[in-house]
């Protein structure tokens, strides 16, 4: 298998998932997204044709709008995901969500089909917990804005399959990205490093070190990061990271423990770009 499967579905369709279907949809797959309910599958349909415009309005991509959107669905119905070849699950960052979403979805695969979890730090093997073939299941770990991104996190399970290991390679390489393989471990890769960074950074705020543009200009300038760590966090969303961050302390310690600022922030409502301010004010962006 050299592109990605003729189908996909996309469980989610908040801007991670929707992000993930606008991938899979410019590389010629049709995509299925399934959300909770009426509104919010108008919602994900919504936001997925306004950045299917955008790419074709920049000339990211030869096809017209109007047979993108034909290849795209918002549905509430689960079973329409029935045919498809990989279904990659990118509900918010709660453990029992995502089993609950995972065993759903499964029950309405083909044997063969490939299911994929979009965590940024839950274990795969937690996740595998009730699947009935843990070795059709892997992780998928994209990031934000998943258009522009380049990279594509494959986390294996102790169960996952190395035949699927290698199509779930060259499918991130037909979207354009570059996949690199994690063994599962909290965290993976990604999320522990930049978390570890993204922590440090506000501590370093909390305890008045340097303003937050001071510290990103640390990062940006001097180790040529394309984004600082703190303004990273407004985008990634500061509940987000939170979420990510007790995770990472419940299993690696202390080093993880998220700092008072982190947690006053998001209990104040202030989680970054998507509500206005966080470390930044966004209000005007």
């Amino acid at each position: 298998m050299t592109g990605v499967p003729g189908r996909v579905g996309v469980i989610g369709g908040g801007r991670m998932g929707a992000g993930i279907a606008h991938a899979f949809a410019l590389a010629g797959a049709a995509v299925t997204v399934v959300e909770r309910d009426a509104d919010a599958a108008a919602a994900a349909s919504a936001r997925l044709l306004e950045s299917l415009r955008r790419s074709v309005e920049r000339g990211t991509t030869q096809r017209g709008i109007d047979e993108l959107a034909g290849a795209v669905t918002a549905t509430t119905d689960a079973s329409s995901l029935a045919g498809c070849g990989l279904v990659i699950e990118a509900v918010p960052e709660d453990r029992a969500l995502k089993i609950e979403a995972l065993g759903r979805t499964e029950r309405v695969l083909a044997p063969e089909a490939a299911l994929a979890t979009n965590t940024s730090s839950i274990p795969i093997d937690d996740l595998a917990t009730g699947l009935a073939r843990p070795a059709r299941f892997l992780g998928l770990h994209f990031f934000n804005p998943v258009p522009a991104s380049q990279l594509v996190e494959v986390v294996t399970g102790s169960a996952t399959d190395t035949a699927l290991v290698d199509d779930a390679r060259r499918w991130a390489q037909a979207l354009g990205k570059t996949p690199i393989v994690v063994r599962d471990s909290p965290g993976f890769a990604s999320s522990r490093l930049g978390v570890a960074l993204g922590l440090e950074a506000i501590r370093m705020l909390e305890e008045g070190v340097a303003s937050a543009a001071d510290i990103d200009a640390a990062m940006e300038l001097g180790y040529r990061h394309p984004l600082g760590p703190l303004r990273t966090t407004d985008l990634v969303g500061l509940d987000v990271r939170l979420g990510i961050a007790e995770e990472l302390h419940a299993k690696l310690g202390d080093r993880f423990a998220p700092p008072d600022l982190l947690r006053r922030l998001v209990a104040d409502g202030h989680l970054g770009r998507k509500t206005g301010r966080g470390f930044y004010e966004w209000s005007d962006q």
